[in-house]
């Protein structure tokens, strides 16, 4: 079975999260839900699941047990949760906007504000979902911080998933790096959508595709009606 671009960024989102056990995932974005749902289906059944709310759930919405959301704030404190959250802008070193686009005095567009992107990126892994790779949200320079990136003090900046990439931040110098491109991506593609110089290994591996089982059960468990493709529409 041939996987979309959707099922691959929902592995891509899913393999974010591979490794970190029983801490707190918090993705925000329908196909970011769905990665962390199939890494705890399938790799990482260790992994805590909200719903945003006041429960634990299991990766099929049910309720698991009581986590009222004053506990997320230990939980982010004690560096025992991974968000993967999006942006308006990213720069070449992981800072975030989501607050205003322009001058903060007097921005062209107010967005949500920096909410808990500082908090998140000073205390705990994080993650990036991006649906439209483009030189507007990858940018030199962003209009405001509200996640911080390594230049600034960020602890753990673990991956940038787009509909076009997975990049990374492994580097020498903490700044972005291309990791894989997805299948019918090539490398030119990514760089001409990036709107600053991003660090191109020799030799870059593509984006793993789901395996059978993985895509039986985004298909048939997790989302059915097939959503996720309208992400990236």
């Amino acid at each position: 079975m041939n996987a979309t671009r959707a099922e691959v960024c929902v592995v891509a989102c899913a393999e974010a999260w591979r490794g970190d056990g029983a801490i707190l995932a918090s993705p925000m974005g329908l196909i970011p839900s769905l990665g962390a749902r199939l890494a705890r289906l399938t790799f990482e059944p260790g992994l805590l699941l909200t719903d945003g709310e006041a429960y634990l759930v299991d990766a099929a919405g049910e309720i698991e047990g009581w986590m009222p959301y004053r506990e997320v704030f230990t939980m982010l404190a004690a560096g025992r949760r991974h968000v993967m959250m999006g942006g308006a802008q990213i720069d070449r070193h992981g800072n975030q906007n989501i607050s205003a686009i322009g001058d903060w005095k007097r921005p062209k567009a107010q967005l949500l504000g920096v909410r808990g992107a500082p908090g998140n990126t000073v205390n705990h892994p994080v993650s990036y979902w991006i649906p439209k790779h483009s030189p507007r949200v990858f940018t030199p320079r962003v209009d405001m911080v509200s996640g911080v990136g390594y230049d600034r003090g960020a602890r753990e900046l673990r991956v940038v998933v787009t509909n076009l990439a997975v990049l990374d931040f492994e580097t020498p110098d903490r700044v972005m790096r291309l990791r894989s491109v997805h299948p019918g991506v090539e490398v030119a593609e990514v760089v001409a959508a990036t709107g600053f110089p991003l660090a191109v290994p020799d030799d870059v591996p593509v984006t793993r595709s789901p395996a059978v089982q993985e895509l039986g059960l985004i298909r048939d468990r997790l989302d059915p009606t097939g959503t996720r493709e309208r992400e990236l529409a």
